[in-house]
């Protein structure tokens, strides 16, 4: 999963996509062939749902591939190369620049996205135009182990930092099998979610305004040095696992996504716990942002029912279906206020508010590395390698010299 910009560069202008990955379907005009990420078998479903009404609707058939996380974009790369790219793809936020940026995707005109989220649409443009189609947008928040603030006479859900570190260090000391906070390990392509809404909390970024690579500014350096001491009262794990340890009990603060509540409710129902917008450094909250887009290879020879598709899976009353049949997958990247929607499911209205308080990663073609870079910097600052401050002049330096090679 970590090809780069290199990979999908060499595709050129030379090649010539096959818009469908079986051969005997290659000249049939009512084909489409779609590649995305919903693979859990619930959610295979939902979207099957979907798109039986769309076949309906148009008189054609959508063959779909589903992808996983841990290989799926290694594999759209590979399709392009072999000129079997799929007609239509689904694109995690953070990977849309670098195929952007590649020119193999087909420009969609800014009037189809009128009903996007405004920060949704930032990954969506590379160089003045748009590549994809935002679909759905979700953040992460605080997940809150109640019963073990009680233990450890905490009446209130911390709202800054400050107290977040103070309540975790009274949980870990009282309870001899409770850690007081989650701290995300080294875990690619997850670590940086965890650490970022410190930085952006305590007025730091990954560029400044100018798009100067700031990874080592003091506002960072305190963030991360603040991230350390957390997780000091706490385990050091992969998401997965502090996910796991959550739903056990045995951890008091963690940041993640909608997709716990599930596993609560399956592992472990009688587990009290609430959910919170993310401490910030200082009075501010903020959290990240990630989102699924829809795009539409250039090379398809299905253009305009591709277009049709896109379309539909992006039409607001699809995308509320949807995101209601599939809780994980959060809200619309609808700018109407279809949050609304979810009001009766419990917690939905927090991560909505958090969602208000959220950033989207920078546009870049070389983002994943510089991603790799800093969770570098942050997994050796948690494991007393380096020092906070050196940790990031280092990831600096290595990113800089990255940076000047594009």
């Amino acid at each position: 999963m970590k090809q780069i910009l290199g990979l999908i560069l060499s595709i050129g202008a030379v090649f010539v996509v096959n818009s469908c990955s079986d051969s005997s379907k290659q000249n049939n005009e009512n084909v489409l062939v779609f590649w995305h990420f919903w693979s859990e078998p619930a959610q295979k479903q939902v979207l099957r749902n979907l798109i039986d009404r769309f076949e309906s609707e148009n008189n054609c058939k959508v063959v779909t591939t589903e992808l996983s996380w841990n290989d799926g974009k290694t594999k759209l790369l590979a399709s392009f190369n072999s000129n079997t790219a799929p007609d239509v793809l689904e694109l995690g936020s953070d990977w849309v620049a670098q195929f952007s940026s590649a020119g193999v995707l087909s420009e969609i005109p800014e009037a189809d996205l009128s009903y996007a989220i405004p920060f949704a649409l930032t990954p969506s443009r590379w160089d003045g135009k748009y590549y994809a189609a935002p679909w759905v947008v979700d953040t992460r928040v605080m997940f809150c182990n109640v019963a073990a603030m009680k233990k450890a006479n905490i009446s209130k859900v911390p709202s800054n930092v400050e107290e977040l570190v103070l309540a975790s260090k009274a949980i870990s000391e009282t309870q001899q099998e409770v850690y007081g906070f989650g701290a995300n390990g080294a875990d690619a392509h997850r670590l940086y979610k965890k650490i970022l809404p410190f930085f952006w909390s305590n007025g730091g970024d990954i560029f400044d305004s100018r798009g100067t690579l700031v990874l080592n500014s003091s506002q960072n350096v305190a963030a991360l040095e603040k991230y350390v001491e957390l997780s000091r009262y706490g385990m050091i794990e992969t998401q997965r696992h502090l996910d796991e340890m959550f739903v056990q009990g045995k951890i008091g603060f963690w940041i993640s996504g909608s997709w716990l509540m599930k596993k609560i409710h399956e592992g472990n129902p009688k587990l009290e716990y609430s959910v919170s917008l993310i401490p910030g450094m200082g009075a501010s909250s903020m959290s990240f942002a990630g989102g699924e887009y829809i795009a539409i290879n250039k090379l398809s020879k299905k253009q305009e029912l591709a277009e049709k598709l896109l379309k539909f899976l992006t039409k607001e009353e699809n995308v509320v279906s949807f995101c209601k049949s599939i809780p994980e997958a959060g809200f619309p990247a609808s700018k109407s206020n279809s949050s609304m929607s979810f009001k009766d499911v419990p917690h939905k209205e927090i991560f909505a508010q958090q969602l208000l308080l959220a950033k989207m990663t920078p546009v870049h073609p070389r983002w994943l590395e510089i991603e790799a870079i800093l969770e570098n910097a942050v997994t050796s600052a948690l494991l007393g390698e380096k020092s906070a401050a050196l940790a990031l002049a280092d990831a600096q330096k290595e990113a800089e010299s990255l940076v000047m090679t594009q």
